[in-house]
């Protein structure tokens, strides 16, 4: 006896397979949402408000941080206190720069800062500028 071979009919599929779609977008706005605050450089301060007028220019200079804890970082990379005027030293070398520009967060004690900029003018540091945020009239904190 002969066997009859069985035929099979494909037909086209002509619609879009929508969720292996919506798995990918899901997926890649979850990676984004995840990567997205990594990407912000520098420390996390909250700067002091005040109402003086803003600088439109972009200055160039060694940026010094002070965060809420106490910590020193220049250019966003920690220092130790010790070794504060070294490495501020090999900073200002490597950008070739003299000005200096302190970001303190609200909460830091007012000597420290101060300190700070003693060291600096010890140093012989003259262009110490202090960063603030601007205080829009009326919002105080």
């Amino acid at each position: 006896m002969a066997r009859r071979r069985r035929q099979w009919n494909y037909n086209a599929v002509a619609e879009i397979n929508i969720a292996n779609l919506v798995d990918v977008v899901l997926v890649l706005l979850i990676i984004f949402m995840i990567s997205a605050p990594l990407l912000q450089s520098g420390i996390e301060v909250d700067l002091p408000r005040t109402r003086a007028a803003v600088i439109e220019e972009e200055a160039a200079g060694v940026v010094i941080t002070i965060d809420a804890k106490g910590g020193i970082y220049i250019n966003d990379v920690w220092a130790l206190p010790n070794d504060f005027e070294d490495a501020l030293r090999d900073e200002m070398q490597r950008k070739s720069t003299y000005s200096v520009y302190l970001r303190g967060d609200s909460t830091v004690a007012y000597g420290v800062a101060i300190g700070l900029i003693g060291r600096m003018k010890d140093m012989g540091i003259e262009n110490i500028g202090l960063v603030t945020a601007h205080d829009e009239k009326g919002k105080r904190r």
